[in-house]
């Protein structure tokens, strides 16, 4: 599992943003804009009684091409009724994700709670370019995909084309100029796993180009889906969808010919109302729109039932008239309308919104009630004011009961490609006048503006740069921030002149971040031609080698800017020269591409220019004219070359593309290469850098290459290969490098997904890496076992010269701690990024005055989340924003607490002096900020569990101190208690609670839950279904189910006054299942909770069953130690973390669980086992720890322990005894120490076991010989000889404590024994072992001599406990009245003896014919024989 927290640092100016796409959805209320550059921005609406708001959240980064199209979809699996009510395709599900598709193939699906990537991949490329996105209406898991094999990316991409979203002529013109049959593909796909399973339409359309395309619903019942399409001429092709969804892979494979589609040709009846602008579907009833009218159709009669004209509405009549035409429309649900319609298909009545393209839209009532078709305007929204020289695009969307005007503003001719979006939210019904009357005119309810919204999340601080610009954000204004009134006012042409300055324009970005511990620096490429190089000299660590000598120390983030393109630069490239060259004496050099036709080389670290590249474009204007822009630039330090692909955006092919070579010594190109060996040459670049590259790989942050250009790759094949280039660099190059640096190259990865934004990522377990070298680290042992040797501690060293007299060199001391000092500089960084800034004056005051961090204050820093493949979600600056992403997503904050608490407790063992703020951290993470922000979602559980083995310590202790913090606010529903889910502010801390553990467990034993509910629980527990917070992890499916198990199990065993009933019960045999899977990463959690509540949860639940479980896992631990394994060369199947937590913690609880059946267990692996093999010896350990941790429950069975320990030293097993004989004899002295009655004679030959428990006329006690591990002698132990009525009211048979203590003679001939019941010493003589060899008598031995022990004081005698003194002195019939009025069965009886059972008795010979009596270490009496 990974834990990735990401940072994001922003630009001064917000990024451009130009909508191609939208989707909305309704619970909780979302809009999703998808931009022309591939970004797609979240917008959260809040709204009120008087008032509504809408605000950008994040930006989702997955996409490098264009959005062609957004839906919402449901990619979990429902069933039942709950699949209408958890999911819709109209947005009205609470679980709704977004999916998402850009015109080179890249499909995304987004989390809604978190607005993570849940998954990314590209379609195959015989599916062709996507173009629109549709949900299925009635499957929301499956969408829809019309994809075109023309190049729709230089349709939504050329900064001036941009008729195609305005509607205009040249739309028109367009589309009948590609009006001839066009190849075209139509997908069906399920958004759970992003695979194609039905491929509708694949093969050349008989209409023009993909127009417009939607889910239509045919056939009586309305669940025949069918695929709508239709170009711009209104030709119309029904494809439809068979009603089996199933998966025919990406190979094209069941591909659907054009003979069988149903095609329908209204070309020739729309030729007089010119071209189609827009189309709209509803069950079976479609709306072509146009220019001046809109017409209605029911596809199942292909009937027109009527048309509405736009030549009198405001559509048509504004000023302007020549761009006012209908851009586009749809239709809307406003309260039971829609239902009406897909009630009953020949009659509806819904309502219909169309708008034009200068935003004026109108909200038609249409109906069609006994072939009578009627429309009424039920309210009209006004056009946009705005400066004449901006351009605007328009779309609307429905969002509940809203209308979203969704608007992009370009305010400068110059630079094309900057956008803003604007939203505006409109009532969806008519508005009164100040007279009271009805007005048509919708009353605008409130809007958001994305640079608005970013000024007063940034305008904190003034930034200064090096060359004296100074630029306050404060100064910036919006175009479209108005007051919330009905009359829309001018914005003052002023409000434009922030896009005229081209300076805060970003064209290209890139992070410094190789050879360094954390990033170096930040360069930005401006569209003005300037270049601006931002230093992080406040966060620079011990090694600042790099560092620029013209930087301001004092200052925090110093800027630096260089000045020399006259064109925009769009690629960098930054490297550090590995040797000195002759004439050379710069280290650290920038590479910049521009569009004036240049590649520049400057020195990093004074700002001067190197030398100018030329000649890779002829000229400006044929740039301009080809379309021909420099995209990427490489540098080869090893062969002296500089490489710069210069690709060509026609969109047509990629034979215009060329790289250009130059010779970095001569400046003179070398060559120049086109078509796809420009590509190829290109990668083989890369490939040689990545070898010479300490971070693996040129797209760590040192070029600008944006990461999400990365080819989609399914396996861990590319980064392990870069990987080990990456270790093969290191080593040639730094041979001597510690490991802590060879591991924590990658803690921070670097990259900018569109220009200007800079993410960095910290991964947890390389930032943890130093806090393992002090721990065992199961799975990690050779890992750390290598680091010791390549970073040995100082007092391990010892050689003859130069050391003191610890043995201790002075060099030796200054290494490790100047890497002790770069592994806390590191976490300092981390923390400085990633903490919560300005919530908390006092805790932040205390980090920076104790645990000595910088705040980065004169950067723009917001949070951020990594998702699947490369795929990022970032914040928008302001503490807003950010605490949106906290109290939305429970991924979020699961993982970023656990990355503060870990960091906050490894800062702790670094050093002590900041251990009060590192305290106050973790409290403030862990409990404080869910008080600050009580809406604050808590971490999620299953995420939590996930890290409960991770290799780090800190880390594991991090992750169930989080679990138990947000145990009572985060137990997922269908385990949540109804009772106490009410109370749960009640619910007490886990300390109370654990006090009180047992009278509600009690209670709710009794309790039963209905059929219903249990059958959700183990639904619940059986999903293997991928879960959002799995992609944030880089999880399976199969770490989703087993989270379910191990978060269910602890929730049983520590809070069962929280969750269901019969929870235990139904997932004890899960738990077990998964102990038994042996998953490294969550077996041995299992195991761990079945071993600590196999008393109070467990044992009651699988009683039968404990045997079994012990026998499969003695079988695993045959398959781990297996000799045969390992001579074979394989690995062991059972990771050693496993081993270690099966023998040392679940196999011990399961014996004490169940000790005859652990007996009988490992008495049947002597025979069915091989000698050698290490069952046996592990069999050995756990008997000692059963000894250790409840001697009592074993002590009925001492002769089945003592017979197989025997068994395993038996001299005819030469083989077993000598792999088992040292931990046999310590398991023997382990139970001489023990038990007191058992006892080896002092030349360890002779073993006597007497009977602990046992009836009072069968008692024994057997004799053995060590050496023949043969059974020599039977001593009778029953009732004292002469007096067999002393105890009359007890019974021969009754079961009670016979033998308390023995002890062999000094001379080895003699036994003495000791027993409570009957307060008597007696006495055998044993003749030699030769003797008792030759005789093999085994007939009961009766005692020499018997003496009676005086009650001692503070002795009383119970029903345990019964003497026959008491008996004498007439107590004995009232304690037999007692004892059986107290304990009405034999079971009871046993336990009870067993849990009073006395083991502190002890026998010592004082003389040759004396014992001394002890009890608890105190003398009882010596006795003389």
């Amino acid at each position: 599992m990974k834990c990735r927290s990401v940072a994001c640092i922003w630009p001064d100016t917000p990024p451009s943003h130009k909508v191609t796409a939208s989707a909305a959805l309704n619970h909780p209320p979302t809009l999703y804009t998808g931009g022309s550059d591939g970004s797609i921005l979240w917008w959260n609406l809040s709204s009120s009684d008087s008032n509504s708001e809408i605000k950008p959240v994040a930006m989702l980064c997955g996409h490098a091409a264009p959005i062609a199209g957004l839906s919402i979809c449901c990619p979990m699996v429902v069933t039942g009724d709950d699949a209408k009510t958890e999911c819709s395709s109209n947005g009205e599900g609470s679980y709704g994700a977004l999916i998402s598709a850009c015109t080179d193939g890249v499909l995304c699906v987004w989390s809604r709670g978190s607005g993570h990537c849940r998954r990314r991949r590209k379609l195959p490329p015989w599916v062709g370019s996507p173009c629109t996105v549709r949900t299925l209406p009635t499957s929301p898991r499956y969408v829809c995909i019309g994809c075109s094999f023309i190049d729709a990316r230089a349709h939504l991409s050329d900064p001036h084309s941009i008729d195609s979203f305005e509607g205009g002529e040249a739309s028109a013109d367009k589309g009948c100029k590609h009006g001839k049959l066009s190849k075209t593909t139509v997908v069906i796909v399920d958004t759970h796993g992003l695979t194609i399973v039905q491929t509708v339409f694949h093969g050349t359309s008989s209409i023009g180009r993909l127009d417009f395309m939607d889910i239509v619903l045919l056939g009586e019942d309305g669940e025949k889906h069918s695929v709508f399409m239709a170009d711009s001429s209104g030709r119309v092709e029904l494809v439809p969808i068979l009603k089996e969804l199933k998966a025919g892979g990406d190979d094209g494979s069941g591909l659907r010919k054009s003979s069988q589609l149903e095609v329908v040709d209204w070309g020739n009846r729309l030729s007089e109302g010119g071209q189609v602008v827009s189309s709209a579907a509803r069950g079976n009833l479609i709306a072509l729109v146009l220019k001046t009218r809109c017409i209605f159709r029911i596809l199942s009669s292909d009937a027109t039932i009527g048309e509405i004209s736009f030549v009198e509405d405001i559509l048509c009549v504004e000023e302007h008239s020549n761009q006012s035409h209908v851009l586009g429309g749809m239709f809307l649900e406003i309260g039971d309308a829609g239902k009406m319609q897909n009630a009953q298909y020949d009659n509806f009545c819904g309502h219909f919104a169309v708008w034009n393209r200068r935003g004026s839209a109108i909200v038609y009532i249409v109906s069609y009630l006994n072939n009578v078709f009627k429309s009424e305007t039920l309210c009209e929204i006004p056009s946009a004011s705005c400066p004449a020289d901006v351009r605007l695009l328009f779309s609307f969307i429905q969002l509940k009961n809203y209308l979203l005007r969704i608007q992009s503003v370009c305010n400068d001719d110059d630079e094309p490609l900057r956008w803003m979006p604007h939203v505006t939210i409109w009532s969806l019904c008519q508005n009164s006048n100040i007279h009271g009357k009805s007005s048509r005119q919708s009353k605008m309810l409130g809007e958001g503006d994305f640079l608005a919204e970013w000024i007063s999340s940034c305008s904190l601080h003034e930034i200064n740069s090096q060359g004296g610009r100074k630029m306050s954000i404060t100064s910036l204004k919006s175009p479209f921030r108005k007051a919330r009134t009905e009359n829309i006012k001018h914005a003052d042409d002023e409000s434009f002149s922030f896009a005229r300055n081209g300076r805060l324009a970003v064209s290209s970005s890139m992070v410094i971040s190789e050879n360094h511990l954390v990033p170096y620096a930040v360069v930005y490429g401006f569209f003005s031609g300037e270049i601006e190089i931002v230093r992080f000299n406040m966060l620079l660590g011990p090694d600042c080698h790099g560092e620029s000598p013209n930087h301001d120390v004092e200052s925090p983030v110093s800027r630096q800017c260089f000045s020399g393109h006259t064109g925009a630069v769009l690629c960098l490239a930054a490297h550090r020269m590995m040797g000195a060259a002759e004439g050379w004496s710069f280290s650290h050099v920038l590479v910049s591409g521009s569009t004036d036709c240049t590649i520049r080389i400057w020195d990093l670290d004074s700002g001067n220019l190197i030398t100018v590249m030329q000649q890779h474009v002829a000229s400006r204007e044929c740039f301009q004219d080809t379309q021909a822009i420099p995209e990427k630039v490489v540098w080869d330090g090893a062969r002296g070359y500089i490489a710069c692909l210069c690709r060509s955006h026609s969109g047509l092919s990629d034979t215009s593309d060329a790289l250009y070579i130059w010779d970095v010594k001569t400046g003179a190109r070398e060559r120049v290469l086109w078509g796809a060996a420009s590509h190829s040459m290109l990668d083989y670049f890369s490939k040689g850098i990545s070898v010479n590259s300490i971070s693996g790989s040129i797209l760590n942050g040192n070029t600008s290459v944006s990461s999400l250009l990365l080819p989609i790759l399914e396996d861990g094949n590319f980064s392990q290969s870069h990987l080990k280039l990456s270790e093969k660099a290191m080593k040639g190059i730094f041979p001597s490098t510690p490991s802590f640096l060879q591991m924590n190259k990658h803690a921070i990865g670097c990259t900018c997904p569109f220009p200007g934004i800079a993410a960095l990522s910290f991964d947890l377990a390389s930032l943890m890496f130093s806090g393992q070298k002090h721990e065992p680290a199961a799975n990690g042992g050779a890992k750390l076992k290598e680091r010791e040797t390549s970073n040995p501690r100082t007092h391990d060293m010892n050689f003859d010269d130069g050391y003191d007299k610890n043995g201790t060199s002075a060099d030796t001391v200054e290494v490790h701690e100047c890497i002790r000092s770069q592994e806390e500089y590191l976490l300092r960084f981390s923390l400085s990024f990633l903490h919560l800034w300005n919530l908390d004056s006092e805790l932040d005051k205390l980090l920076v005055t104790e645990m000595k961090l910088n705040r980065p204050e004169n950067l723009i820093i917001a949070s951020g989340l990594q998702g699947d493949k490369g795929s990022l979600t970032l914040t928008f600056p302001g503490l807003g924003s950010i605490l949106e992403l906290w109290k939305s997503s429970s991924e979020f904050c699961a993982m970023r607490s656990l990355t503060m608490l870990s960091i906050a407790q490894q800062m702790i063992s670094f050093s002590h002096c900041s251990s009060p703020a590192s305290s106050a951290l973790a409290a403030f993470y862990t409990r404080s900020l869910a008080d600050k922000i009580p809406d604050i979602k808590p971490p999620l559980l299953q995420l939590l569990v996930s890290f409960w083995q991770d290799e780090s310590e800190h880390v594991r202790m991090a992750a169930r101190t989080l679990f138990h913090c947000a145990a009572s606010r985060a137990i997922p529903i269908p385990l949540c208690d109804k009772k106490t889910s009410a109370n749960r502010e009640l619910v007490r801390s886990f300390s109370e609670i654990g006090e009180n553990e047992e009278s509600p467990d009690k209670s709710l034993e009794n309790q039963e839950i209905n059929e219903a509910e249990r059958f959700k629980i183990l639904d619940w527990l059986e999903s293997y279904e991928m879960q959002d917070w799995i992609s944030c992890v880089g999880g399976t499916s199969q770490d989703a189910m087993t989270s379910h198990i191990i978060v269910a199990a602890a929730l049983a065993m520590w809070y069962p006054s929280l969750v269901k009933p019969s929870l235990a019960t139904l997932v004890a045999h899960p738990l077990v299942k998964l102990v038994m899977a042996m998953n490294e990463t969550y077996s041995s959690t299992a195991a761990e909770l079945l071993s600590e509540g196999m008393e109070s949860t467990w044992k009651a639940c699988i009683n039968s069953e404990i045997s079994r479980l012990i026998g499969d896992t003695f079988f695993q631990i045959e398959c781990v130690g297996s000799q045969s394994a390992y001579t074979a060369g394989h690995h062991p199947p059972v990771p050693s973390s496993i081993h270690e937590t099966l023998v040392g913690i679940l196999l011990p609880n399961l014996a004490m669980a169940d000790i005859p059946g652990f007996l009988t267990v490992i008495e049947s692996q002597i025979w069915s086992t091989a000698s050698d093999s290490p069952v046996h010896q592990v069999s050995l350990t756990i008997l000692i720890r059963v000894m250790r941790g409840s001697p009592r429950h074993l002590s009925q069975y001492l002769d089945k322990v003592v017979s197989f320990i025997l068994q395993t030293i038996d001299p005819g097993n030469s083989i077993m005894r000598k792999t088992c004989l040292q931990s046999s004899m310590t398991a023997l002295k382990e139970m001489v120490r023990a038990f007191p009655m058992v006892a080896l004679n002092d030349t360890s030959t002779r073993l006597a076991v007497g009977d602990a428990i046992g009836e009072i006329n069968n008692a024994t006690i057997s004799v053995y010989d060590m050496q023949s591990v043969t059974k020599i002698k039977v001593l009778d132990a029953s009732g004292p000889p002469g007096l067999p009525n002393l105890l009359p009211g007890t019974s021969e048979m009754a079961v009670t404590t016979v033998i308390s203590a023995l002890s062999f003679a000094p001379d080895g001939e003699g036994l003495v024994a000791f027993s409570e019941h009957g307060l008597m010493i007696r006495w055998w003589s044993l003749g030699s072992v030769w003797w008792e060899k030759l005789s093999r008598n085994l007939a009961p031995v009766q005692c020499t001599k018997v003496i009676f022990v005086p009650p001692w004081e503070g002795f009383s005698p119970n029903s345990s406990r019964s003497s026959i003194m008491a008996s004498i002195l007439g107590h004995g019939s009232q304690v037999n009245v007692q004892e059986k009025a107290r304990y009405s069965t034999c079971a009871d009886s046993l336990k009870m003896l067993i849990h009073n059972l006395d083991l502190s008795y002890r026998l010592q010979w004082v003389s040759e014919r004396k014992v001394l009596l002890s009890r608890h270490g105190q003398e009882l009496g010596t006795f003389p024989l």
